[in-house]
């Protein structure tokens, strides 16, 4: 099945100068999909009874989702492509679902929802590190 991303990468009409498609979809795809489960960790956490020991929880959250989001945009968009840029914001949004993996598995026992999030910080992780390995 076809998916949005998929779909729009295929009717670009002046062709995605070179860059794997499907590596390319699976981040984007990726980079969506922990930017809502950090978001929704956040979230949650603000929601739990001991909310002050999860400052550092809910800060990596957010942060994380504000670089995926970004990182999800930037890819999307080919007219006027530059390779740096596009590495660049690949390799930030690497290390900052790194560090929200680490942090959220920190809390994984105590709280599914961080759990859930540290999985998709890894999914999203392992996607930016295949599509930096096609840029270079």
């Amino acid at each position: 099945m076809e998916t949005a991303v998929r779909g729009m990468l295929n009717t670009y009409p002046a062709g995605l100068g070179g860059i794997d498609a499907d590596a390319l979809a699976r981040c984007i795809e990726q980079c969506i999909s922990c930017a809502q489960a950090c978001t929704a960790c956040a979230d949650a956490c603000l929601s739990e009874g001991m909310v002050g020991d999860l400052t550092a929880c809910i800060r990596t959250d957010m942060d994380c989702a504000d670089i995926c989001t970004a990182t999800a945009a930037v890819l999307s968009r080919h007219t006027g492509y530059d390779a740096d840029v596009t590495q660049a914001i690949v390799a930030a949004c690497l290390t900052v679902c790194q560090a929200c993996a680490a942090e959220c598995e920190r809390h994984a026992e105590a709280h599914e929802h961080c759990r859930i999030c540290a999985d998709a910080c890894r999914n999203c992780a392992a996607a930016c590190a295949d599509l930096l390995d096609r840029l270079e």
